[in-house]
């Protein structure tokens, strides 16, 4: 990496120094996408909340960690690996390696060691299930996603979406040791989210991707052919958030809030795939993020009210 050339604090005469990277925390805690892994934290809890099968509280505390290292891991060895594309995002330039406050080679071994850890923790103290599809989580979101698919096709986040979706059967798997039908409904959810999601922030960042180099699809296919993709998958999406009901996993409550949910999403969604520009396209990737929050609070509600009814 080419040297950081900065003024010195006295340098007046313009001689310049090498700015060398150093050890800040903040830059590692950065490495493991903290946004993103609250998000697989949170469904990774609930899909062990909503197995049928009680975990003792060690036990569960033991996978979330466990979870939550794995999702950082694989955030860290994603920014390792995409560091030269990061460097032409305006989204992305500022991150620790990009930004040249962090070499690229620890980077590489701190996300490494967390996804070797996490794996081998949930394996000793959980059971082999769950350490099983962490470690199948880590392997495809930074082989099958981030090396193969992310810059070859527009369908990288439809095909790699299954890693974003694996944690609630991660939580399910180290309640019951196994995967239900219920983990799947929840693995479906997340899957069949992730599109209108990922194309939403593809639209309004379209530049920057175009810039970078990466095919996605408002790139490759245009802004009215992503529009249609949305509303596509955001059509298939409302049904199957009712599919826990169908299956008698949630009750009354969760309906009618992934329905009214639903409605809210296909509102935006629509009113996107109208309009002749993509102004809309900022306000569906933040209601996206909320929705499918949202959608699994509702879970949990409606499972405390099945428990305490």
């Amino acid at each position: 990496m080419p040297p950081v050339r900065t003024e010195s604090a006295g340098s007046l005469s313009g001689v310049t120094a090498k700015r060398e990277p150093r050890f800040r925390v903040k830059d590692y805690a950065v490495l493991l996408k903290p946004r993103v892994m609250s998000l697989v934290v949170f469904t990774g809890l609930v899909g062990m909340i909503l197995a049928p099968v009680p975990v003792d509280p060690i036990t569960a505390a033991v996978a979330v960690l466990c979870i939550a290292v794995g999702a950082g891991a694989a955030g860290a060895i994603n920014m390792w690996y995409d560091r030269d594309i990061d460097r032409e995002m305006t989204r992305t330039r500022n991150r620790p390696i990009p930004a040249g406050r962090l070499e690229p080679r620890p980077a590489l071994v701190f996300g490494v060691t967390l996804a070797v850890g996490s794996a081998a923790t949930m394996a000793l103290l959980v059971n082999l299930v769950a350490a099983g599809l962490l470690a199948l989580t880590v392997i495809y979101y930074v082989f099958i996603y981030t090396v193969w698919l992310k810059r070859r096709t527009p369908q990288n986040i439809v095909i790699g979406g299954a890693s974003g979706a694996l944690p609630p059967i991660i939580g399910w798997a180290a309640a019951t040791g196994d995967v239900g039908l219920g983990a799947v409904s929840l693995f479906a959810i997340i899957f069949l989210w992730t599109p209108p999601h990922s194309w939403a922030l593809a639209l309004f960042r379209k530049g920057d991707y175009d810039r970078a180099g990466v095919p996605m699809l408002p790139v490759v296919a245009g802004e009215r052919a992503t529009k249609n993709q949305i509303l596509i998958y955001s059509c298939i999406l409302v049904p199957v958030t009712l599919v826990p009901v169908a299956i008698g996993m949630s009750g009354v409550f969760y309906g009618v809030a992934a329905t009214l949910l639903g409605a809210g999403l296909l509102s935006n969604t629509v009113r996107l795939w109208r309009a002749d520009d993509s102004a809309g396209a900022r306000p569906l990737f933040f209601f996206t993020i909320m929705y499918l929050f949202l959608i699994f609070v509702a879970l949990l509600v409606d499972r405390g009210l099945q428990t305490f009814l």
